[in-house]
């Protein structure tokens, strides 16, 4: 189903695998993903502080990582629909046992939708109760310029990340900063309508 041959980043605990899911397998998670979707739609969330994101998103998994003027947290539901988040697909659960090889399955896949002018500004993921557990993200659809930096600061540096192409975040780099600088749209056709899918598992409890 995929190529699990990773190379080294010259950044420890920031393990990349390009090209992991062949074409064949990419279709067949984006339509498993755009099935979920129909049942989870996509919302836009806001800061604590009301900004809207530039990004789109919804859950897979039985927790889903929300964000409004309350606060960042995981929840069982959809802010909007109030429904259960819908499940992850097996391909999912299948690269998180085989690529971290951490002994508990994903309890949240955070699902962002990036189109236009989306982005993703440096943060920390930091929600989560126990950071020594990996977090593991899958691309879909058109390339993005990858931004990683060290958690206690200094210089960042960028990486593409394509269509198929799967990284984590493990060990020291666990609490990398780390965002989304821009989205190459048309290198990919993948997704309908244009734009990346980017799915993003996780021990959140």
């Amino acid at each position: 189903m995929f190529s699990a041959r990773a190379i080294d980043t010259g950044m420890e605990g920031f393990r990349l695998w390009p090209g992991a899911l062949s074409a064949t397998a990419q279709s067949a998670l984006l339509a498993g993903v755009l099935a979920a979707v129909e049942q989870s739609p996509f919302f836009r969330p806001v800061t604590p502080g009301g900004r809207p994101f530039s990004v789109e998103m919804t859950n897979l998994g039985p927790l889903g990582w929300v964000s409004d003027r309350a606060g960042y947290r995981y929840q069982p539901t959809h802010p909007e629909t109030g429904a259960p988040w819908p499940s992850m697909p097996e391909t999912l659960l299948t690269l998180w046992s085989d690529l971290t090889g951490w002994p508990e399955p994903p309890d949240a896949c955070l699902v962002n939708l990036y189109r236009g002018e989306a982005r993703m500004g440096l943060h920390q993921d930091r929600d989560e109760q126990d950071h020594s557990a990996p977090v593991l993200s899958v691309s879909l659809g058109d390339a993005a310029v990858f931004r990683i930096g060290a958690a206690d600061g200094g210089p960042t540096r960028t990486v593409r990340l394509a269509s198929g192409d799967v990284c984590a975040l493990t060990g020291p780099a666990r609490l990398a900063r780390h965002g989304i600088d821009r989205v190459i749209a048309g290198s990919s056709t993948l997704v309908p309508g244009g734009g990346r899918l980017n799915l993003t598992l996780r021990r959140a409890r």
